[in-house]
């Protein structure tokens, strides 16, 4: 058994059964016999073993010298999270570690049976974990007494800050025993922490890791550049490529989850979704599903995925990019975590670039740039893990040789790889074919090269065809006809790909579009003879390339054209039934009753009765006193 100096015995066997050869800095800082029984700040990021580490922090208080724990009665220590979600998760990280101390250890948390919870406090624990506003309702119902606390957690405070506990986390240190110790767990430390700190610790020591000031770094950041239309295409590439163990996928509205959620099914992926709007039983069922391995991708909104732990996450992908740098690190965090390696990868439209650079400059990120994984790269990533595959080193056991002999012989070689081949694509989905996008930013070249021709972020360059073939549709530019809405339409009405539409020439009545070969025979086998598109728009097929005088779209893109100037009304002009000389360097308004103009004489009312203009409304007579 591995020896930890400093340790309680139990706590030590827990470890060494955990698998536990060394610990992570934050858990040696808190062994440090200068902060036994004082009161601390700790600043370390996401995935540093902080649960572990408070654990070890509170054994010699809370077990005072003893090997075991007693009976459970009042609790001794309490620990507070953010989320649910935390919460059960510092539960379990707690239970295997004070489980050969004999600890028992309840949780307190929103969206769960309130009875079952006073039950099991009335039963007795030693620890109790649990949400800030749960924890109030029973210190307020006296069901939870803490009056025999010796230790307060908060973990994660800066968070629970951020979500509006402060009165909430008053409140139970202020009822908590003044003889305590207060553990304090941010990632960061603003003002407003360092206030909390000062108010409700005694002496508090503040520890802050060096090492975790490189943050992240077994992240591999990457910056993905799509067409807006191929997001959703460039996630299940995505996917395919890396074919993680564990990946989620972050998005930015529940809407969106919703959405990707029901696509992901459709093509074949074992997915789990986790917002805001699903009760605590689905979202607990959802995070069992991903870590026994039934679901393997989880899609999210970032407030239901706050403190989520995920064994084994390899990918995380950002759907939407994030509002900002926290985000960016909070999301990326649940991957890369105790050593681990892990992959963030941003999918970033074209038109959001910028966005995206000043989201990972303000972060402190360098992301590599790069396409998304293409279908063939998908393709070819799949052979490797196919022939690399473990199955092929297993020798060949006794009671297989007989069927396996019998196959070849009645099969053959060829057709049994073929079916293996198969069997092997069968569960896996298919991969999508992107559009070309420039990793080139035109921006920046057009800064030194000076000003580049527009063009549209969502039509990229088409490609060329020497032996391709010309069709007319009959809308054009004044019936505000794009590539960005034309070309989808060609390839679902009929059933072409990307790559098979060229050069799409605007004219005013209508618009010339370059098909390859392949392309063109499948359009007018689409189509069938009635040559109608949706819209009833009607597809001519043309002998020959067309006038050449008219730029491509791809190359010019479009003229936009600015709204019509409304002249200035000279100052000479009157409304009629005005009168006056003309004065071009003077402002010129009608008179109003009462009012006199420059160089006129003052008017009396019923004055542009008589120039035809302004007519008071009549009074009705009211009789002369007298």
């Amino acid at each position: 058994m591995t020896e930890f100096k400093g340790i309680a015995p139990a706590i030590a066997e827990a470890l060494a059964k955990r698998g536990y050869d060394r610990l992570t800095p934050v858990q040696e800082a808190m062994l440090d016999p200068a902060i036994e029984g004082s009161d601390v700040l700790v600043s370390a990021q996401t995935g540093s073993g902080k649960t572990v580490a408070f654990g070890l922090a509170m054994a010699p208080t809370l077990l005072d010298g003893a090997k075991q724990f007693g009976e459970p009665a009042a609790p001794l220590a309490l620990v507070i999270a953010p989320t649910r979600e935390l919460a059960l998760q510092v539960k379990r990280e707690l239970e295997w570690l004070y489980a050969p101390a004999g600890a028992t250890i309840a949780s307190c948390v929103g969206g769960m049976d309130i009875r079952s919870e006073r039950r099991a406090l009335e039963r007795g624990a030693h620890i109790v974990v649990g949400t800030p506003g749960r924890l109030c309702d029973h210190i307020r119902r006296d069901s939870l007494d803490i009056s025999a606390l010796r230790a307060v957690v908060l973990d994660e405070a800066d968070e629970m800050l951020d979500l509006g506990f402060r009165e909430d986390l008053e409140f139970i240190l202020e009822a908590a025993p003044a003889e305590r110790r207060t553990l304090m767990f941010s990632a960061t430390v603003p003002r407003a922490i360092a206030t909390l700190a000062k108010n409700y610790q005694r002496d508090g020591v503040r520890i802050g890791i060096a090492s975790e000031e490189k943050q992240h770094g077994d992240i591999e950041y990457r910056s993905l550049l799509v067409v807006p239309s191929d997001r959703e295409n460039a996630i299940i590439n995505v996917l395919r490529f890396y074919e993680a163990r564990n990946a989620i996928v972050f998005c930015s509205t529940r809407a969106a989850v919703n959405h990707l959620t029901a696509r992901f099914n459709n093509r074949g992926f074992s997915v789990v979704a986790l917002s805001g709007e699903l009760s605590q039983n689905e979202r607990t069922h959802a995070l069992q599903a991903m870590r026994d391995g039934r679901a393997r991708v989880c899609i999210a909104t970032d407030v239901a995925a706050r403190g989520i732990d995920l064994p084994g996450l390899e990918l995380v992908i950002h759907a939407d990019l994030p509002t900002n740098p926290d985000t960016l690190l909070h999301r990326s965090g649940r991957t890369g975590r105790a050593g681990q390696k892990g992959v963030s990868a941003l999918i970033v439209p074209v038109n959001a670039r910028r966005r995206a650079e000043r989201l990972l400059e303000s972060a402190r990120i360098t992301a590599t740039w790069a396409k998304p994984p293409s279908a063939d790269e998908v393709t070819r990533r799949d052979e490797e893990r196919l022939l690399a595959d473990a199955a092929f080193d297993e020798p060949l056991r006794d009671d297989e040789r007989a069927i396996v002999q019998a196959l070849i012989e009645r099969q053959g070689a060829e057709r049994l790889a073929a079916a293996f081949l198969r069997q092997f694509r069968a569960g896996r989905s298919a991969p999508e074919d992107l559009s070309e996008v420039s990793l080139a930013d035109d921006r920046r070249k057009a800064r030194h090269d000076g000003p580049a021709p527009l063009r549209d972020d969502a039509a990229p360059v088409r490609p060329d065809f020497p032996d391709g073939r010309w069709f007319s549709l009959s809308v054009g530019r004044k019936q505000n006809a794009e590539p960005r809405w034309l070309i989808p339409m060609l390839c679902r009405q009929g059933g072409l790909s990307k790559r098979q539409i060229g050069a799409i020439r605007l004219q005013p009545q209508e618009t010339f579009v370059e098909l390859s070969p392949e392309g063109a025979e499948r359009l007018l086998a689409a189509i069938g003879p009635g040559r109608t598109l949706e819209k009833s728009i009607r597809v001519t097929p043309l002998t020959g390339t067309p006038d050449a005088s008219q730029p491509p779209s791809d190359k010019a893109e479009f003229t936009r054209k600015r709204p019509a100037r409304v002249p200035e009304r000279e100052a000479s002009e009157f409304k009629p039934g005005h009168k006056g000389k003309k004065n071009p360097g003077q402002e010129i308004r009608p008179e109003r009753p009462g009012e006199t103009l420059p160089g006129k004489k003052k008017s009396y009312p019923g004055a542009q009765k008589e120039r035809g203009g302004f007519k008071p409304k009549s009074k009705p007579n009211k009789p002369q006193q007298r």
